[in-house]
């Protein structure tokens, strides 16, 4: 009996970029230098030190922060807490305009939330303004109201 014949696979079809033009970007995973890339493509070759970066998959959001210890551009996937940063190891917490932080109140130690960002939240209770944030030598105040 004869043994039917598979056909010759077919070469893979050549990437072809969007008639939209559309494109993206990532950070480079050897150098940290900022890669735009044609929506579509799985992987990217740094054209400065030849590093081949993954893309993330489709429909994946990501969201980029700076990195507190060395400055390096860090990019993440949208919803992560922490990002260690490849460079120095730095571990760096992942922000969102939407969350919110806690503090207990400078006077009457009432714990409070706040949206991360704010500089100062004011306490409902005792209207003492609690300052937060990257100034912490920010002198506590009292709001007259």
């Amino acid at each position: 009996m004869p043994v039917p014949l598979a056909p010759y696979p077919t070469a893979p079809a050549p990437y072809s970029q969007p008639a939209n033009g559309a494109q993206s970007q990532l950070v480079c995973s050897g150098c940290r230098n900022l890669l735009l890339y044609p929506v579509g493509a799985t992987s990217v070759c740094c054209a400065i030190c030849n590093a081949v970066t993954a893309v993330p998959p489709p429909g994946t959001e990501m969201a980029q922060l700076v990195c507190g210890g060395c400055h390096t551009l860090l990019m993440y996937i949208r919803g992560a807490t922490s990002v260690q940063c490849s460079c120095c190891h730095t571990i760096n917490l992942a922000l969102e305009a939407n969350q919110v932080a806690h503090v207990n109140c400078g006077n009457c130690r009432m714990l409070l939330m706040y949206q991360y960002g704010a500089r100062s939240v004011k306490c409902a209770v005792c209207n003492f303004v609690t300052s937060v944030g990257a100034s912490t030598s920010t002198a506590e105040q009292k709001f007259n109201s």
